[in-house]
């Protein structure tokens, strides 16, 4: 069964999951960027959670608690998996989740492609099993690639960087299908600036610098409190912290600082929408070492600490940005408010590390992925070459 969209706009699904916000706001940023060009049928899938609502929040939870309290089993498990072959038992049992779903969600939408922000690939598979002969891309969103990434039938890649680019090629990707694009993020991203009637917004005071704190989207980042009482110790810059969806968390240190936040030295956030806007705004970063938010930092182009990175794919994005002079790792709040001075107060170590974030830099990584993926449908006349770049 072969489409044919030649006088209509496509219909794109993307499937994504909700481990962490990384993969679906991926998605939306392609989801935009797709739309800013025409293509507006584009349906984003929780196949996992679709499928299998319970085992969905099943795992979710195993994953949160495995994460906080058992990294090093993580981590492990993480690691033993890494070079699995797609075609292995285990590789097998994790892409049948959401097959028979997919299934039907295909032959009900029939849609003209599928790309994919998360590595469950039920796609390869179905389209043998029911003919359907559309594209298929994977965006990877980590810095370190698990093979169960990878499976020979996908049509398109999207990497982060080169050096994933190698990767791919010597697994047998052939260089031809692979894009480097980038990790997508929100189109604010895409041209910063700092503006004094921002900074006066969100009530920073002018002239100090501006020290951004991530707790990540669920605001899980250990060692809060901690890591607060050795910050606020200095008085040269001001932090800012953001709790995510974590309100216990936000009303905890909203009383616990209530002084330091009277006295506008600290700053307590629930969510952010526009993160794009904080990041203009900051000095350095602490975070948790995701994907995504690693790509809009960078995209900021803002100094980088992650903060005891647990094993697995954060560890691996972290050690990665850390080799190519982008990152600092710290793994204990003393280490951690050691490495926040030297940063702020040498002018040098921040040159170093922005020249490093500029060659890291791809802030129209969902441009490109629009762009690119759309000409390999037929529907944009004129692509620039410039999409591969």
């Amino acid at each position: 069964m072969i489409h044919s969209y030649k006088n209509r706009s496509p219909k794109l699904l993307i499937l994504y999951a909700s481990y962490g916000d990384g993969h679906l706001q991926a998605a939306r940023a392609i989801r935009d960027a797709l739309a800013d060009r025409g293509v507006d049928r584009t349906l984003l899938i929780d196949l996992l959670a679709e499928a299998h609502p319970f085992i969905n929040e099943m795992t979710k939870r195993v994953y949160m608690k495995s994460y906080s309290l058992l990294p090093g089993l993580y981590g492990w498990v993480y690691d033993r998996t890494k070079p699995m072959k797609h075609d292995s038992l285990f590789a097998s049992w994790l892409h049948s989740f959401g097959k028979d779903s997919l299934r039907r969600l295909l032959q009900a939408e029939l849609p003209d492609a599928v790309i994919h922000t998360f590595p469950i690939l039920a796609m390869p598979a179905l389209k043998q099993q029911i003919g359907l002969q559309i594209p298929t891309g994977t965006v990877i969103t980590d810095f370190d690639l698990h093979q169960r990434w990878v499976h020979p039938e996908i049509d398109r890649y999207y990497v982060p960087t080169e050096d994933m680019q190698r990767e791919l090629i010597l697994l047998g990707i052939p260089e031809r299908r692979i894009c480097i694009s980038g990790i997508p993020i929100k189109r604010g991203f895409r041209s910063l600036t700092i503006d004094p009637a921002l900074r006066s917004r969100y009530g920073l005071p002018a002239g100090r610098p501006v020290v951004l704190l991530m707790a990540g989207a669920q605001g899980t980042l250990p060692d809060m409190t901690e890591l607060l009482s050795k910050l606020l110790q200095q008085q040269s810059f001001t932090v800012v912290v953001v709790c995510g969806r974590n309100e216990a968390l936000s009303c905890l240190l909203t009383q616990m600082f209530s002084g330091f936040i009277a006295a506008r030295q600290l700053h307590v956030l629930g969510y952010v929408e526009p993160m794009h806007e904080l990041m203009a705004l900051a000095s350095c970063i602490i975070t948790k070492p995701g994907g995504v938010t690693l790509a809009e930092a960078l995209a900021s182009g803002l100094p980088i600490i992650a903060y005891r990175p647990v094993p697995g794919q954060e560890r691996n994005n972290a050690l990665y940005l850390e080799n190519k002079g982008a990152a600092a790792i710290a793994y204990t709040p003393e280490q951690l408010s050691h490495k926040i001075i030297e940063l702020i107060h040498d002018s040098n170590r921040i040159r170093s590390s922005k020249t490093a974030i500029m060659k890291l830099q791809r802030k129209n990584a969902a441009d490109v992925v629009a762009l690119d993926f759309c000409s390999r449908l037929h529907i944009m006349e004129g692509v620039s070459a410039t999409a591969n770049r």
